[in-house]
């Protein structure tokens, strides 16, 4: 039997100690042993409120030097990447869309995207191959084809950023992909084109695993995730299907104290 898409086993997250200068310092615990299993094709809703420690969650996901790891695992497809860093599991396969997307001045979407995508397949894409592809999601998405030519979120709005994004995810075609509250800060139409562009992308490639991070119940109305879950405190506290969600919507974290 095959293992499962990606795994969280009993994870542990501090902040980094310091073992340097006159006083030695333990780090901070985050993630107090988090795990989650995302089976091909599964999207997942991971919910909770401010400083539950979801941001670090996706930030240790991707392999982000600001957290260390103090036990328990992260497997891709059976394969533990613990200790790979980012550049590494990005080519294995993994996706992080950012909660504050970052301006890359001088480099344009479509130079951006050549270059990763190569080192995610390992091979050259022409330019017209790329700029087609771009073209054709640059559509679905609702962004201006002039885009492909501007420098990478720079001058962006906020809707601008989030579905380059989903552009991003698209082209690189990851195997499973953590989205790190993609809808803060969007108003509805752009919620709404954003959530469309990635099941658009999950039609296409329907055994994409995806780990929506949230607030908000209004990006799973157009997501519909198959499992939902309750981070609080640095530990998944309920897990359920999307009612479990709509709970949230009426009670609050409250009751999960």
């Amino acid at each position: 039997m095959a293992p499962p898409l990606f795994e969280i086993e009993d994870l542990h997250v501090s902040t980094p100690s310091q073992e340097d200068g006159p006083t030695a310092e333990a780090g901070i615990e985050i993630l107090k042993g988090v795990s989650l299993t995302v089976q091909a094709g599964e999207v997942h809703a991971l919910m909770g409120p401010n400083g539950s420690g979801k941001s670090t969650l996706a930030s240790t996901l991707l392999g982000s030097p600001e957290y260390e790891i103090t036990a328990g695992r992260i497997r891709l497809k059976g394969d533990d990447v613990t200790s790979w860093g980012p550049d590494v599991r990005g080519k294995a396969g993994m996706f992080l869309g950012f909660q504050y997307p970052q301006e890359i001045p001088g480099v344009t979407v479509l130079n951006f995207l050549r270059q990763a995508l190569s080192a995610r397949k390992g091979v050259e894409m022409s330019v017209l191959e790329l700029r087609l592809a771009l073209m054709e999601w640059m559509d679905k998405l609702g962004m201006d084809p002039a885009f492909m030519t501007r420098y990478v979120n720079e001058g962006f709005s906020g809707g601008e950023k989030k579905r380059n994004e989903v552009l991003q995810m698209a082209i690189l075609e990851p195997e499973i992909a953590v989205l790190d509250e993609t809808d803060s800060g969007l108003d509805i139409d752009a919620l709404v084109a954003v959530a469309n562009g990635v099941q658009a992308i999950r039609a296409e490639r329907p055994d994409l695993g995806i780990l929506a991070i949230t607030h908000y119940q209004r990006l799973l109305d157009h997501l519909k995730p198959d499992h939902v879950h309750v981070l609080y405190g640095g530990r998944i506290v309920a897990s359920g299907g999307p009612e479990l969600a709509h709970q949230l919507e009426r009670e609050g974290y409250e009751s999960f104290r």
